[in-house]
């Protein structure tokens, strides 16, 4: 009878994860996962819960390797990964990138909603979109969907860094070419517009998450 340890283990490499990837999705450390898995520690309460939604599976079988009969069907947290990349891989974003064009050590975020193979996530910088949006924040973008007003967009200016702001949609000239504006929600920071500078969109957000800071 394999122990809990084991089992979270397999439930881990069943799912093509890592140990890292598991403690970032969790909010715990990957010693933390390590020792889950030698049984030189087991996870209790929160800690518990979140580890069973995650895997999509009861507490019950983390516990005992025995699924419960329940009328509740844990949440899972997601168990595609999506590439968190710096402001200046975005602005080379391009229709072939993807996360096997990326070099070096990369960290992921994982989502259950449905994306194109190019999406990417992109963690807030600076002040121009609060108060929605705050440094630190992580936001999903998706390069494979078209802005509608009102969107919230990765964009380029034709320098090698990205920038994050709301799309709005201004009409067409006499060439028939789209005019938007991107605007920032702090109006301490300028509204930029595609008559004015070339821009770009390169992506549409598609999920925002917002972490608590005390």
């Amino acid at each position: 009878m394999l122990t809990q340890g084991q089992r979270i283990k397999n439930l881990r490499k069943d799912r093509k994860l890592t140990q890292a990837q598991v403690a970032k999705a969790l909010g715990v450390s990957d010693v933390t996962i390590g020792y889950w898995e030698r049984d030189l520690n087991e996870p209790g309460g929160k800690s518990l819960s979140n580890l069973a939604a995650f895997f999509g599976v009861s507490e019950a079988f983390i516990l005992y390797g025995k699924e419960e009969i329940s009328n509740i069907i844990p949440a899972s947290f997601g168990t595609r990964k999506i590439p968190i990349i710096s402001y200046v891989q975005a602005g080379i974003w391009t229709s072939a990138s993807d996360a096997s064009n990326l070099e070096g050590n990369i960290d992921y975020i994982l989502t259950d909603i449905g994306l194109s193979p190019r999406s990417f996530a992109l963690k807030i910088k600076g002040k121009s979109m609060e108060p929605e949006f705050t440094e630190g924040d992580l936001i999903i973008v998706d390069p494979d969907i078209g802005p509608l007003p009102g969107d919230y967009v990765v964009a380029k200016n034709g320098e090698h860094e990205a920038t994050f702001k709301k799309y709005r949609a201004r009409g067409r000239d006499a060439g028939g070419n789209e005019i938007f504006s991107l605007v920032p929600l702090n109006q301490d920071f300028p509204t930029k517009h595609s008559d004015q500078e070339p821009i770009s969109i390169i992506g549409v957000m598609v999920e925002h998450r917002k972490f608590r800071r005390r």
